[in-house]
């Protein structure tokens, strides 16, 4: 059975879109299959070709049942849903067919707050900081904001994935021949917290490309992030 990831949220720019091309460009450099379905009305399908994963326009509800359905079954893969933003209603939807929920957010105090708000509603999802700063000052500044107006919420704050500027580049309508290391090192380490979240990271192999050029971003305690789903 395939797994299905959800990316969804109250806020709009929070870089749902970007952190599902993110994933599941990091799933395709792991080895991983994965398909990334459209939902959101405002955005046209990318071209598929030189991609490592599938795209699936899934923008009215029919479609996106009927490519749930193809997707289900297959052995092996992962749908990485991209959500769209400020739409309760679809997101509820996702939410109940989904087997892990994700809730980005910026670091901004409005972000937090709906984010807040987000985990409330949805109590199996994960909050993910994203494009969270690389600065150590703007990084502890925001680590900080987290640590104030989340304390309840800390076991379900993902690692936070840093601002990459090339990750605009997987959000071309067609993709560049080749990719920056620190763009390919940043979605490999997304798609691999995931699998861990999901118990489905052992044995997975490291590239010697990820020792060069990686943008770090360490951020909230390791020790406060979760190694897997609570079931």
């Amino acid at each position: 059975m395939a797994i299905l990831i959800a990316i969804i949220g109250n806020k709009g720019g929070t870089g749902k879109t970007t952190l599902s091309h993110l994933l599941c460009h990091g799933l395709g450099l792991l080895g991983r299959r994965s398909a990334c379905v459209l939902t959101d009305t405002t955005r046209q399908p990318l071209d598929p070709r030189g991609r490592r994963y599938v795209i699936a326009d899934a923008r009215s509800l029919d479609t996106l049942k009927r490519i749930i359905d193809k997707l289900r079954p297959l052995d092996d893969w992962i749908g990485v849903i991209d959500g769209g933003g400020n739409r309760p209603d679809v997101d509820r939807r996702l939410y109940a067919l989904s087997d892990l929920v994700l809730l980005p957010f910026r670091e901004s105090h409005e972000d937090i707050r709906t984010v807040v708000a987000d985990l409330e509603q949805f109590p199996r999802a994960y909050a993910v900081p994203s494009q969270w700063p690389v600065n150590a000052w703007q990084r502890e500044a925001a680590d900080r904001a987290v640590a104030q107006l989340m304390a309840p919420y800390l076991g379900r704050i993902l690692r936070p994935v840093p601002m990459v500027s090339a990750s605009k580049l997987l959000l071309q309508k067609r993709l560049p021949a080749q990719l920056p290391t620190p763009l390919n090192n940043t979605a490999r380490r997304f798609a691999r917290q995931l699998l861990e979240v999901l118990d489905l990271g052992r044995e997975l192999p490291t590239s010697l490309e990820e020792e060069e050029g990686e943008a770090v971003c360490e951020g909230i305690p390791e020790e406060e992030m979760p190694l897997r789903l609570k079931r």
